[in-house]
């Protein structure tokens, strides 16, 4: 088949094989110019692995590491009639570089939050890799089934306290516009904690310990975006960043918790980029568009690859890294410096449907939209008539 683009809302409905691979290519090509990382894992496990940060950590495992990666990853494959998620065509191509790299790679399909999956990797571990000296979770996901008592949860985008107006841009009608929030109620806040918040992560970790396959000194990081005043309302003072709270509750419990493994658990901030959750949130489209243009402008841009390179290489990996008041590690910093936040600022008091196109870098924000699902690659024909089926 032929395959375009078919973009609903916030999401594309389909993806590009082709161009999926071609995008995991660019980050293996970028993590082997770099160099192999001063400290090398030997077995790393990611839960989250085929989209964003999550990929791009499992890439720099591999590629810069030369570290054996089991994956975990909730994906549709694809049929005759109807191509696979981006997730599926990622991973398949990621699978496809590592055979030809001679290293080991693994992913299992299913629900991280369920029993099931976390059994399944267990056995795994043991059956392959012995134990595990890194894990990234880096799980995004609108809903949780909780694995004990089976009911299910679902996540909300409000602030706290009061409805929130504020400015986004429609990426259907192409306007920059006005947006009221309602505040949430303190079930929308304890169901978005019951989601996105630590309690998964800790059971991951829980699991492995209990089964014997989480190596001592492990390092262990879940991945968070905290942002400025621009973003805070919808982040940092709404129903997100209570869930952001609870990892960081996670995080203390787990280097407590397991200091007889000597295991090391942080909460890495990432600078905001294009992914499929971030363009689903209120004001993040016009703000990433805003803060790409100026970064851009500043020549500090950086991407998901150059982001994860530089976190493994100086900080993650590293014994006694440079962390925040919460005892995070902090990849956003020039993102959230001042100088940046305050053209950042400048811009976004005065933009408008008329001079977004001047002031903020939309086309670059939407470049990156399309190529979450293997679209926008300059070598890649899109007129070609081709299979999507794609085998891991």
């Amino acid at each position: 088949m032929v395959i375009k683009p078919k973009i609903r809302g916030f999401i594309c409905t389909n993806a590009h094989p082709v161009g999926c691979a071609e995008g995991v290519k660019e980050q293996i090509d970028y993590v082997k110019s770099q160099g192999e990382l001063d400290a090398r894992p030997k077995n790393v496990l990611v839960i989250g692995c085929s989209t964003g940060y999550g990929l791009a950590s499992r890439i720099t495992s591999a590629f810069g590491a030369g570290a054996k990666t089991l994956g975990i990853c909730f994906e549709k494959e694809p049929t005759e009639r109807k191509t696979g998620t981006a997730g599926w065509y990622n991973t398949a191509a990621f699978h496809q570089e590592a055979q030809e790299a001679g290293l080991y790679a693994k992913t299992i399909n299913g629900d991280a939050f369920s029993n099931e999956i976390k059994e399944k990797t267990i056995e795994l571990i043991k059956q392959d890799l012995g134990q595990i000296d890194l894990i990234i979770y880096s799980l995004a996901s609108p809903r949780r089934t909780d694995p004990n008592t089976g009911e299910t949860y679902v996540s909300t985008l409000k602030p706290i306290g009061g409805t929130y107006t504020t400015k986004t841009f429609d990426t259907n009608k192409k306007l920059v516009h006005d947006v009221t929030l309602e505040p949430a109620s303190d079930e929308d806040i304890a169901n978005t904690v019951k989601v996105m918040g630590g309690e998964d992560w800790e059971l991951w970790i829980s699991a492995l310990n209990q089964a014997g396959v989480l190596a001592d000194n492990c390092r262990t990081t879940a991945y968070t975006y905290i942002g400025k005043e621009l973003t805070w309302p919808i982040y940092g003072h709404a129903t997100i960043g209570k869930a952001k709270e609870d990892l960081d509750r996670a995080s203390a419990t787990l280097n407590s918790q397991y200091k007889d493994v000597n295991l090391k658990a942080y909460v890495t901030s990432l600078k905001a980029v294009v992914t499929q959750a971030s363009s689903a949130i209120p004001v993040m489209p016009l703000y990433i568009s805003l803060m790409y243009q100026v970064m851009k402008d500043e020549a500090c841009h950086e991407g998901v690859i150059e982001q994860i390179y530089g976190l493994f290489n100086n900080l993650l990996l590293s014994d006694n890294p440079p962390v925040d008041d919460e005892k995070r590690l902090r990849m956003d910093t020039v993102e959230t410096n001042d100088e940046i936040q305050n053209k950042i600022k400048a811009i976004w008091s005065k933009v408008n449907t008329e001079n977004f196109p001047e002031l903020g870098d939309y086309t670059g924000y939407h470049l990156d939209f399309l190529k979450l699902f293997g679209f926008g690659y300059e070598n890649v024909n899109y007129d070609e008539d081709i299979s999507p089926i794609a085998n891991w």
